[in-house]
């Protein structure tokens, strides 16, 4: 059992209690939509529009939204299938999706968001396919997970706040209907909170400026370019989450499995797509030396793939049960839920890279997806918190037990 004492079903192998509202078929095609031009966004670093015009088609931008906002009440596990799902596809696409679902979550089960402005965000997901992202990273911040005030002031005016402000990573910005602008009062003692920007048609006259920085290696597609804000005029209605900077240190510990899970879903997607690819690749190459016979009869490179599959499965089980424990309205401590996502995310670089190991120069080819696979993989290390803070805030919690 991963966690103490959870009141679920440790079922991870599928029964009733697992199942969702979202049809994993339809995930599937749409999965296999998106990795047709997968490699074409990669090699141009271009934002997959269409993705998600097809995504809001099937009205999953809404999933974990209510009825009553014309969601579709979905839950984690509905949001992990979505996500590992079409991670499978084009994995940017996904963590789009992911920041987007953790904040409709949020708005929900978090602290006290404006009402109006709840709903709207919402019903336009719903209704128009807005996305939505909290733009936290500063260029002499780094993570705010690593303490400190955010350089971006919001400063009062009559009817609302003026901020200005530098974002950078901010994924998902080329589609964002709804900016949500990490910020701190120009108060002798700040308080800290979101303030959240409506784009509208002028954007540039509104003072936000779109750099075009993003030239990773991985996660090409997501377009998770630099942001400037010059004294941008924000309504009272849109400023929500306000308190002061030590109110933010309680951690919440339904709002990280959120992101624990679904973060760690699309890296798992991903080593799942290298693993099939790999399947694919042992069964056509027939060596001379093999006499007509695929590699896929090497015991060698049997093993190979059965301690991939090996990782995949601790992958499943977890996310599996994290999800659900979630759902079932009993979240694990924070830091079990971060050592989900330290275990899973690790995993799928090593199910990665083992796949390069086997395959050699194929792999590497950049005529195969493998070496697309394994540079997005590798993005699963920069999500805060890093590996380091995950293990040591691990080994504080064990010694205080």
């Amino acid at each position: 059992m991963p966690f103490d004492d959870p009141p679920f079903p440790a079922a991870p192998f599928g029964d009733a209690s697992t199942a969702t509202v979202v049809d994993e078929a339809s995930i599937a095609a749409l999965a296999a939509e998106f990795a047709l031009r997968a490699a074409e966004h990669d090699a141009a670093a271009s934002f997959p529009f269409e993705n998600f015009e097809r995504l809001q088609a099937a009205g999953l931008l809404a999933l974990v939204d209510p009825p009553s906002a014309g969601g579709k009440g979905g839950g984690l596990r509905d949001a992990l299938a979505v996500v590992n799902g079409i991670a499978r596809g084009e994995p940017s696409t996904a963590l789009v999706l992911v920041l987007h679902y953790v904040i409709h979550n949020q708005l929900w089960h978090g602290p006290a968001w404006p009402e109006a402005l709840r709903d709207r965000i919402a019903r336009t997901a719903a209704t128009d396919g807005a996305l939505i992202n909290i733009l936290r990273v500063e260029p002499e911040l780094g993570t705010p997970h690593r303490g400190g005030l955010p350089a971006t002031v919001a400063r009062k005016v009559p009817g609302g706040w003026r901020i200005s402000g530098t974002k950078i990573y901010s994924t998902g910005i080329p589609a964002l209907s709804w900016l949500g602008v990490w910020a701190r009062t120009d108060d002798a003692e700040p308080l800290v909170g979101t303030w959240v920007v409506p784009r509208g048609i002028g954007f540039a006259e509104q003072g936000i400026e779109v750099r075009q920085t993003w030239n990773h290696i991985g996660m090409r597609a997501s377009g998770s370019h630099e942001v400037v804000f010059r004294d941008i005029f924000v309504p009272d209605d849109h400023a929500g989450e306000l308190r002061p900077p030590a109110g933010w240190a309680a951690p919440d510990a339904a709002a990280t499995a959120w992101m624990s899970t679904l973060f760690s879903g699309v890296y798992d997607g991903i080593a799942r797509s290298a693993r099939d690819w790999l399947v694919g690749f042992l069964h056509a190459r027939r060596p001379t030396a093999l006499g007509g016979a695929s590699l896929a009869t090497v015991p060698r490179l049997q093993e190979a793939l059965g301690g991939i599959e090996a990782l995949l499965l601790t992958n499943g089980v977890l996310l599996r049960s994290l999800s659900a424990a979630v759902d079932g309205g009993s979240a694990p401590s924070q830091s079990d839920s971060l050592l989900v996502k330290y275990t899973v995310t690790n995993n799928a670089i090593d199910a990665v890279a083992r796949a390069l190991e086997v395959t050699g120069n194929p792999g590497l080819s950049r005529d195969n997806p493998l070496e697309r696979h394994h540079r997005d993989v590798l993005c699963a290390r920069v999500h805060a918190p890093q590996n380091d803070m995950i293990l040591t805030g691990a080994g504080r919690a064990a010694l205080s037990r």
